[in-house]
C-alpha cells in the first residue's frame, strides 16, 4: 500500500530507535528526566522562545495552550477550517468552558484582520463572551498545506497587541512552512505567544508534540498537562526520538515537498481531476468526473494500492518520509486506472 492519507503514518528511523533504546531517563513529572529537559530546551531555543514542554499529542498540546490563556466563558477566535475547530473534539468547550467563534479562512489559509476585528464589537456588553485568545494554524491543513505570509502574521499580531489578546499558533507542520518559505522556524513562530508543533508528523518521531512560549505560559501548560493526564514518567524514551527528529529530519522535508509537486503535476495530467498546486507536502484535489463521487474515488484508489482520504469536501494526499518518487509515479498510474475504469453512468 502506498500510504498518502497523512504524514502521521511515518515510522521512527533506525537512529530514533537506537536513541530511544539508549536514552537517559528520569521522572519527568518531577522535572528529572534529562532527555526530556534537553528536548524542551532545544525546541524552545529553535523556535526563539524561552521555555518548552513535551506533551503526548498535538491535540493535548493545543488544548493545554488554549486553557492556559482562555478562562471559562472566554472566547476563542479560530479559523473555521482549522484542526483546532474541526478535528480536536471540542475539548476547549467540553473541558474548559471556552466559547469558540469560527472565522472564515481565506483561500491562502489566513484570517482576514477585518473579520477578527469585528469580533471585538460590543466588548462592554455583558451579554457577549469576551475574546480571550486568537488561534492561527501554519501550515494550514485544509487549505492545502499553505504557509501563512509575513504580512498576514504582522497584521494579526498588531491587532492582537492593540486589543491585549494573546495568540496561540498551531504549528503542527511549522517546519514544513519554514522549509517551503526559506524562513527560519523562529521567525514563523514569532507571531505566537505559545506555539505547538508535532514531532510525529513529517519529522517522523513515533509520538509527541511540543509547546513553546513564554516561561509563564509554559508553566501553566505544564500544570494543565498534568490535569489532562499527560504527565509522563520516564518520557526520555519518547524525547530521544524527538531530538533526532529535530536534528536530522527537518531539512529532508524538502524531499516531501518535491514529491508533492511531482504528484500534483501527475494528477494535473489526468482528465476529471482539478488539482491545487501544493506549497508543502499536502496535495488537495477534486474529482470532477461525474461517474465517480469523491468517496468512490478514494475507495477505488485503495483497491489499487493507494491510500488517500476525503478532507473538507476534497481528496487529500500527503507526502512523507515513507513515500519515494517511484511510489508517487505508481500512485499517479493507479489514479489513472481508477478514472479509466470508472463505471459508465446508466442512460435513462
Amino acid at each position: 500500500m502506498i500510504e498518502l492519507r497523512s504524514d502521521t503514518f511515518t515510522v521512527p528511523t533506525a537512529a530514533m530507535r537506537r536513541a530511544m533504546a539508549e536514552a537517559r531517563v528520569g521522572d519527568d513529572v518531577y522535572g528529572e528526566d534529562p532527555t526530556v529537559n534537553q528536548l524542551e530546551e532545544y525546541a524552545a531555543a529553535l523556535l526563539g522562545k524561552p521555555a518548552g514542554c513535551l506533551l503526548p499529542s498535538g491535540t493535548m498540546a493545543n488544548l493545554a495552550s488554549i486553557l492556559a490563556w482562555a478562562p471559562r466563558g472566554g472566547r476563542l477566535l479560530v479559523g473555521a477550517r482549522t484542526d483546532v475547530y474541526c478535528y480536536e473534539a471540542g475539548g476547549y468547550s467540553a473541558l474548559g468552558g471556552v466559547v469558540c467563534s469560527p472565522i472564515p479562512n481565506r483561500p491562502d489559509g489566513g484570517l482576514d484582520p477585518a473579520d477578527l476585528l469585528a469580533e471585538f464589537d460590543d466588548t462592554d456588553d455583558s451579554q457577549i463572551a469576551p475574546v480571550s485568545l486568537i488561534c492561527l494554524e501554519n501550515t494550514q491543513c485544509q487549505c492545502g498545506g499553505t504557509v501563512l505570509t509575513p504580512e498576514h502574521d504582522q497584521a494579526v499580531r498588531a491587532l492582537a497587541d492593540a486589543r491585549g489578546v494573546p495568540i496561540h499558533l498551531d504549528g503542527a507542520r511549522i517546519f514544513n512552512a519554514a522549509v517551503a518559505s526559506g524562513r527560519p522556524a523562529a521567525e514563523l513562530a514569532a507571531v505566537g505567544d505559545t506555539v505547538q508543533f508535532c514531532l510525529s508528523k513529517g519529522l517522523g518521531a513515533p509520538i509527541g508534540s511540543m509547546v513553546v512560549g513564554t516561561t509563564e505560559a509554559v508553566a501553566r501548560v505544564r500544570r494543565i498537562r498534568k490535569m489532562l493526564g499527560g504527565g509522563m514518567r520516564q518520557a526520555g524514551v519518547i524525547a530521544a526520538a524527538g531530538l533526532v527528529a529535530l536534528t536530522e529530519m527537518v531539512d529532508r522535508l524538502a524531499e516531501d515537498h518535491a514529491n508533492a509537486a511531482r504528484l500534483a503535476e501527475g494528477l494535473a495530467g489526468l482528465p476529471g481531476l482539478r488539482v491545487q498546486e501544493p506549497q508543502t507536502n499536502i496535495v488537495m484535489f477534486d474529482v470532477l468526473d461525474e461517474r465517480l463521487t469523491q468517496a468512490e474515488f478514494v475507495t477505488a484508489a485503495h483497491a489499487r494500492g493507494v491510500a488517500v482520504m476525503e478532507l473538507g469536501g476534497r481528496v487529500r494526499a500527503v507526502t512523507h518520509a515513507g513515500v519515494d518518487a517511484g511510489q508517487i509515479d505508481r500512485a499517479v498510474e493507479a489514479f489513472a486506472g481508477v478514472l479509466a475504469k470508472a463505471p459508465v453512468a446508466a442512460v435513462g
